[in-house]
């Protein structure tokens, strides 16, 4: 047994109409569950309940047992003054306000029927190697059903990432231009360097990266040297040591501190090399003055597709690291990384931007994710492998969503198809 059927049974009013009876032999009738609550504190708000003659309303607090009450230590947590009931599995002690007051506890084990047992266990037996414990009934739901919950994971997902965002703008002082440039110098740092490219974005003032966009090969060695691709090498190259003096000199000039660390170059294909990711950024903000401003204008695909049509200096289309030739070629950003940045940055910094302006751009970003290609990732091959690929992108936005935060999690009762097997079950 576990506390989040409880849940399930409680908020999808399985009990309503049942004749219920508290371990103080009172009546019991619910009229409204509550409203969940996913932070600190009760689990349902506002419910309406009558024990015998009295009518209540208040906070509803579930456990497995009586006793965990205590164990949480909610009778010292002002937060649970407000329980008018207390819904356990198995009722093993009483439970006592501050005051001194008992508080009515609803034993759940003896109206539960066998039939919605069964149905949980079956859902979430974990006795085979699986990728999602509704894989066998996954194509049996309702269709609507499945692109209405796929619909509101997206939004989901994008919450979550504003949430991200809006930190990064409170610690930048609302510098929405050096925000997105953290968040692009993360996503050009692939899932390898990402984080090292994050962290390294932050520790540099973007006014910095302002100051030196005028001149490419200046902001290409400001980039390459704060990103720690300058120092260790062997190099006698005459473009890496004029890149090498120029970064000298903007140290001093910016007052930068040394970089003790480089990213990483093994296992990555040679056009994820930290290099050629770091010249295409440095031309992204040499090509366009003002970047931000530029994309949160932008509405149609073709024109974000062009707003990232960028390359690489000449020293880079014939190397791939300092001082070895490679065949020549332009390095422009390929259609599927620009897909990637367009989904992992713009789109969240876009929906971030609306909601500073008060305004609601959630139709226009759909319609604009519908538009593009689904991901490639182990996740959207385990739906395919079920036969349900993502469609488009947001598809594959929402199914992440959905592997990440609750199947992989084990949160079938609170993800709506999850709800909804159950109840078709039961």
């Amino acid at each position: 047994m576990k506390e989040d059927l409880l849940h399930f049974i409680w908020g999808q009013k399985k009990l309503h109409g049942r004749q219920l009876t508290s371990t103080a032999n009172e009546a019991i009738h619910i009229k409204a569950p509550g409203v969940p609550n996913q932070y600190a504190g009760p689990d349902f708000f506002n419910a309406s309940v009558e024990i015998g003659s009295q009518a209540w309303v208040g906070n509803v607090e579930i456990h497995l047992k009586s006793s965990d009450w205590y164990a949480h230590h909610h009778e010292i947590d002002p937060n649970y003054d407000n329980v008018i009931l207390h819904v356990v599995w198995e009722d093993d002690i009483s439970i006592f306000r501050k005051d001194g007051s008992q508080i009515c506890t609803l034993e759940l084990k003896k109206y539960v029927s066998e039939a919605l047992l069964n149905g949980y266990q079956n859902l979430m037996e974990n006795t085979r190697p699986k990728f999602i414990n509704c894989e066998k009934d996954f194509g049996g739901i309702d269709a609507f059903l499945v692109d209405n919950w796929l619909h509101r994971l997206y939004i989901e997902r994008l919450e979550q990432k504003s949430n991200f965002i809006f930190k990064l703008l409170e610690e930048s002082n609302n510098d929405w231009e050096g925000v997105l440039f953290t968040l692009l110098a993360k996503n050009f740092g692939t899932k390898v360097n990402g984080e090292y490219f994050f962290q390294q974005a932050q520790k540099l003032d973007f006014s910095m990266v302002r100051k030196t966009s005028d001149e490419v090969e200046q902001l290409e060695s400001l980039l390459l040297g704060h990103f720690g691709l300058l120092e260790g090498i062997d190099c006698m190259d005459q473009y890496y040591i004029q890149l090498k003096r120029e970064y000298q000199y903007l140290a001093r000039k910016f007052e930068l501190s040394p970089v003790l660390s480089r990213p990483e170059f093994y296992g990555l294909r040679p056009s994820n090399f930290p290099t050629i990711r770091v010249s295409q950024l440095a031309h992204l903000y040499a090509k366009q003055t003002n970047v931000f401003a530029h994309l949160m204008e932008l509405e149609q695909l073709e024109d974000f597709y062009q707003a990232f049509d960028i390359g690489v200096g000449s020293y880079w289309k014939n190397h791939f690291t300092f001082g070895k030739l490679s065949k020549e070629s332009p390095k422009k950003l390929t259609k599927s990384f620009i897909d990637l940045l367009i989904l992992n940055t713009v789109v969240p910094l876009k929906f971030c931007y609306a909601k500073h302006l008060g305004k609601d751009l959630n139709e226009d970003l759909i319609a604009l994710v519908l538009q593009m290609p689904t991901e490639k990732n182990a996740i959207m091959d385990g739906f395919g492998n079920l036969g349900y690929p993502a469609k488009n992108a947001l598809e594959s936005q929402a199914k992440i969503q959905l592997y990440t935060q609750y199947c992989s999690k084990n949160k079938c009762l609170q993800c709506a198809l999850g709800v909804h097997l159950l109840n078709r079950n039961t």
